[in-house]
């Protein structure tokens, strides 16, 4: 995909991932950027670093991309009163560190937004893009979502279906016009895994697992992000390992499983 001169909506573009992907795309002189998060004050700033780069609008928007209606409200707005939408990052994403046990709020919160909302993003974008012959999505997944993340339940099983509802829709759009591609990076310095005033600070299980691997920084994820859409590839892993442990757990479900539990055992 080539960016310039398109319109580009990042959600969860306040920080982390999202924001190191609104600087990258902003190289690219899009027409238009909007970036969307909870925190409007950190999106707008980083529309202040970035605007020069674009020919158009460069706007930050308030978004709670969990809230029903939200999502479709949000795109009508921007195709509206921005442009029609090239690009869409479904990147907004929560974690928990909760079990089984973690009660019906917190699963109904992190399902809202690591998964519904990119199904409900998708119910404005599809017709819309349909009728256009084409847009593309990107989905901002995890490499839980390929494998699992120990000590959070809830953000595996979430990740996992953002992966299975991104091959939907390529699977079933992708024929029409409809591109999508699925980050799933593994351990990134962002806020998420990195909370602010945390420092030293013992970490929960879930954290605790991804610190200890490599970590990379959110402008490497973003150069990757950049080369997977010039490509149009599907699957973009910033961690080329991740690749192999799918590959691994694909071929021996059962030793991959062993192989967790052990891990596991050495962390708690």
């Amino acid at each position: 995909m080539e960016l310039t001169g398109t319109t580009i909506v990042i959600t969860g573009a306040a920080s982390g991932i999202g924001a190191a992907l609104a600087r990258r795309c902003a190289d690219e002189r899009p027409a238009n950027l909007v970036l969307a998060d909870r925190d409007i004050e950190g999106a707008g700033a980083v529309v202040r670093s970035i605007e020069d780069g674009v020919s158009g609008q460069c706007v930050a928007w308030s978004l709670d991309v969990g809230r029903e209606g939200a999502n479709e409200a949000f795109i009508a707005e921007v195709e509206a009163n921005i442009g029609p939408i090239d690009l869409f990052v479904a990147n907004a994403g929560i974690a928990t560190g909760a079990s089984e046990q973690g009660d019906d709020a917190t699963w109904d919160a992190i399902w809202d937004i690591n998964t519904m909302a990119h199904v409900r993003s998708a119910r404005a974008l599809i017709p819309l893009w349909l009728e256009r012959g084409g847009g593309y999505l990107l989905t901002t997944a995890s490499a839980a979502g390929l494998l699992t993340n120990l000590g959070d339940a809830p953000y595996s099983v979430t990740k996992a279906a953002a992966v299975a509802f991104a091959e939907w829709i390529s699977i079933t759009y992708g024929d029409r016009g409809v591109k999508v591609s699925c980050l799933c990076p593994q351990g990134v310095r962002t806020p998420l895994l990195f909370p602010p005033g945390q420092e030293g600070e013992p970490a929960p299980l879930a954290a605790d697992v991804v610190r200890a691997m490599n970590i990379i920084e959110p402008e490497e994820v973003a150069e990757a992000v950049l080369q997977g859409l010039a490509d149009e590839r599907f699957l973009i892993l910033p961690h080329e390992e991740v690749g192999r442990y799918a590959a691994h757990k694909g071929t021996d479900r059962e030793r991959w499983i062993k192989g967790m539990r052990k891990l596991q055992a050495s962390l708690v």
